[in-house]
């Protein structure tokens, strides 16, 4: 049977799943990575469901699906943020640290241990998040055909990934990996990041238009991430099921 859970992948964040909250640890990148994803997710997503930015509860009525939610360090600032969440993942240990950290914060998300292509007989979402998933999937056909029909015709999708470019292996393996030690080594394989070009067509073989694709760039200097032009490392696409 086709799956998009590769167990290396995996195993691999399972062994490191008790510090997705530790803000200096192991996951620092992606601490310091959150606000410019979310203030672009937000941005995206009251300008498709005409919302004002200054309403309370900015995001209540919407159903989202966090896949890969990881500890669930973007799941909950979208439930803080009045939205229905579930997150799911394909490591229990992940699944668990997310239960346990929502519980004490007081924040009611639904985490389900499974991957897209499991998650049967589930009511259709309004938005699905693929951050930075989709370079460590088993089947990347078979992922976005699975987001597809898990989400509501007009319904948004966010894909954050890593360009396959000598610009990449340069700043996210050796730069982020081996130079500053940002990631454990092994974090990432270059070979499967995805270009551009080639998500587009995945995502457009399943009926999906993008809406939007930006870069995500680093600034070493303020120690912290902007909007770029530039796709040659970290990239966004938001993309509508027609």
């Amino acid at each position: 049977m086709s799956t998009t859970i590769n167990k290396e992948e995996i195993q691999k964040f399972s062994r490191l799943a008790d510090e997705w909250w530790d803000v200096n640890g192991k996951f620092k990148p992606l601490h310091m990575f959150n606000p410019i994803r979310i203030e672009y997710i937000i941005d995206k997503i009251t300008k498709k469901f005409s919302i004002k930015k200054n309403k309370s509860n900015l995001l209540n009525g919407l159903n989202i699906l966090d896949i890969g939610c990881g500890g669930g360090l973007i799941s909950e600032p979208m439930a803080r943020l009045g939205a229905s969440v579930t997150g799911i993942d394909a490591s229990e240990k992940n699944i668990s640290v997310a239960k346990l950290h929502s519980r004490n914060n007081g924040l009611k998300i639904n985490y389900i241990n499974t991957s897209p292509e499991n998650l049967k007989d589930f009511e259709k979402f309004d938005i699905i998040l693929n951050l930075e998933i989709v370079e460590h999937v088993e089947d990347v056909s078979l992922y976005i055909k699975s987001c597809y029909k898990l989400l509501k015709s007009g319904g948004i999708m966010f894909t954050a990934t890593l360009n396959r470019s000598f610009n990449s292996y340069l700043k996210a393996i050796i730069g982020a990996e081996y130079i500053l030690r940002w990631l454990p080594i092994g974090t990432h394989d270059w070979n499967k990041f995805i270009k551009p070009e080639e998500l587009e067509k995945f995502l457009s073989e399943e009926k999906f238009s993008t809406l939007d694709i930006k870069g995500l760039k680093f600034n070493p200097f303020f120690r912290k991430w902007k909007r770029s032009n530039d796709l040659s490392v970290n990239y966004i696409i938001c993309s509508l099921k027609n």
